[in-house]
């Protein structure tokens, strides 16, 4: 019923940048939340940064300075600015949506898309 789709990954050495763009369909009729969430490889999966229809923002302390969360998730259509990336930073990323005040649990996610940081 509801579908996000990411864009933008790829693979870019430390220091470089990637933007990633996230654009969502469907049956959305409630203020929501949209946010990046990032899963490396045995590690469970971990915020990024969210915004919500007012446009606040928060981040991981680990990307501060570094992302910048854009877009209007009124119309479920958002943007991550990766700078200065890390490895560390390698992950697939998610794109997600919940209707404001609900938990996590009860949103919805994307496919995913694969951030490779590596010389």
């Amino acid at each position: 019923q509801v579908q996000l789709v990411e864009s933008g990954g790829g693979l870019v050495q430390p220091g470089g940048s990637l933007r990633l763009s996230c654009a969502g369909s469907g049956s959305i009729f409630r203020p929501n939340v949209m946010g990046w969430y990032r899963q490396a490889p045995g590690k469970q999966r971990e915020l990024v940064a969210t915004i919500t229809p007012h446009g606040a923002t928060t981040y991981a302390d680990s990307v501060k300075g570094r992302f910048t969360i854009s877009g209007d998730s009124a119309l479920y259509a958002i943007d991550l600015q990766m700078n200065s990336l890390k490895p560390e930073d390698t992950a697939v990323y998610y794109c997600h949506l919940r209707f404001l005040g609900t938990p996590i649990e009860s949103g919805y996610w994307g496919q995913g898309t694969q951030v490779t940081v590596s010389s």
